[in-house]
């Protein structure tokens, strides 16, 4: 099944919202199996929105549209669907009995144009909405299936995941379990990870691999199936091997894992703790780190040395060090480590100082970055690089950079 997504809206066109439903939406068919090839967006305009209507037709067998199930005169999805399919629109009694409901229960004035978000397409399947007032709909004609659904995503994502997911499996004529696990990388770019498993992308079958790219990360989503779950999972299991025996030294999580997120669990495995010297990032890594549940129990704390003055009267990094070799330096960032471990009493310290932009400094090239990792047991550690991309790249990368340094430190010692 080839599908069609198209948003109505002209609140989408003049950019005042972003079109988070088709994302959401290709995201989910894509794990129903179903390739999504066209997002459309139009204007409330009944002319321009049947002109995409008729263009879909002609290229798709699945059309779902979101917005223009409202009340007002602008909302006019329902009206223009009907006309072009030559169907009535009836009042589903069980929306509006809700919709009268909510007024009652609100001591709001019910005005007559809110009967119309109770109109629906005559014999098609009613989509319930539990979080909303317009009810969606699905109706398939001469080998077409149109779904409407509404257009805030509060309101549609439920209504999806409840209702439409199931009509479209439905429509399917198959109940196959669809396994999906999305694979994360850190360190290698899209291009190259693509490069390395190229051949098992070209053979793909079942599983699907389906590369995404992130900010300075990379994912793959590998989609399986068949009819028993554990044959699905041993399907994704094979393929995920396969991968990983080309690049998984840039692998570190599964799913929705956050580089961020793996580093507070690890360390919570090993009992470990962590101080930061941020000068470079601002903060920015302990701000990631103190913002998932638990963190508590690994972050001692830290220090922003943005100035100079702080790495030297805080921090304790000689003048002569700051004159000789720079803020910009291995041998600040190795003593910001090391000192910043020490001040705040913690087992491991890690600290970052380098050039965002826009502007060079201190003679080093926007993109220098210095990491530095002290512990007890290893000494300090100093990782030069050289990072693309504008100011607030630079910094988030350098971020992720140092959770994936802890993360290979740690598993090491783990391995050890």
């Amino acid at each position: 099944m080839n599908a069609e997504i198209i948003a109505v809206g002209s609140e989408l066109l003049l950019g005042q919202i972003a079109n988070t439903n088709a994302q959401f939406l290709s995201e989910k068919l894509a794990e129903l199996g179903i390739n999504v090839y066209f997002h459309t967006v139009v204007g409330d305009n009944a002319g321009r929105l049947e002109q995409a209507v008729r263009v879909a037709q002609a290229r798709a067998e699945l059309i779902i549209f979101t917005g223009g199930l409202g009340p007002t005169k602008d909302d006019l999805t329902k009206e223009t669907i009907a006309r072009l399919l030559g169907r009535e629109l009836v009042i589903d009694e069980e929306a509006l009995r809700s919709i009268e409901a909510y007024f009652a229960r609100t001591n709001r004035t019910m005005t007559e144009n809110n009967k119309k978000q109770a109109l629906v397409l005559q014999g098609s399947t009613i989509l319930k909405n539990e979080h909303g007032m317009a009810p969606g709909m699905a109706i398939t004609l001469n080998s077409i299936t149109y779904m409407l659904l509404p257009g805030p995503p509060k309101e549609m994502q439920p209504m999806f995941l409840k209702y439409g997911r199931p009509f479209l499996m439905e429509q399917l004529g198959h109940h196959e379990r669809i396994e999906s696990r999305v694979l994360r990388f850190f360190g290698i770019g899209e291009s190259q990870l693509e490069t390395d498993i190229e051949d098992l992308i070209d053979q793909q079958s079942n599983p699907t691999i389906a590369p995404l790219a992130g900010d300075g990360e990379v994912a793959l989503r590998l989609t399986a199936k068949h009819h028993s779950e554990i044959e699905a999972k041993k399907l994704l299991d094979k393929t995920e091997q396969a991968i990983l025996e080309r690049v998984g030294r840039y692998f570190y999580g599964y799913n929705d894992e956050t580089l961020f997120k793996k580093t507070v669990k690890m360390l919570k495995e090993k009992k470990k703790t962590i101080a930061a010297a941020e000068s470079l990032t601002g903060g920015l890594f302990l701000t990631e780190l103190t913002a998932i549940p638990g963190a508590s129990q690994v972050v001692r704390g830290g220090v922003v040395c943005y100035a100079n003055e702080v790495k030297e009267k805080v921090l304790h990094v000689p003048a002569s060090v700051l004159t000789t070799d720079g803020a910009v330096s291995e041998r600040c960032a190795q003593l910001l480590a090391e000192n910043v471990r020490t001040l705040c009493h913690a087992d491991i310290g890690i600290s970052f100082t380098g050039v965002a932009g826009p502007d060079p400094l201190e003679g080093k090239p926007v993109g220098t970055v210095y990491i530095g990792i002290s512990t007890p047991e290893n000494g300090t550690e100093v990782y030069a690089l050289a990072l693309p991309g504008q100011r607030d790249a630079i910094r988030i990368r350098t971020a992720k950079y140092g959770c994936s340094i802890i993360l290979k430190k740690l598993a090491a010692a783990y391995e050890g």
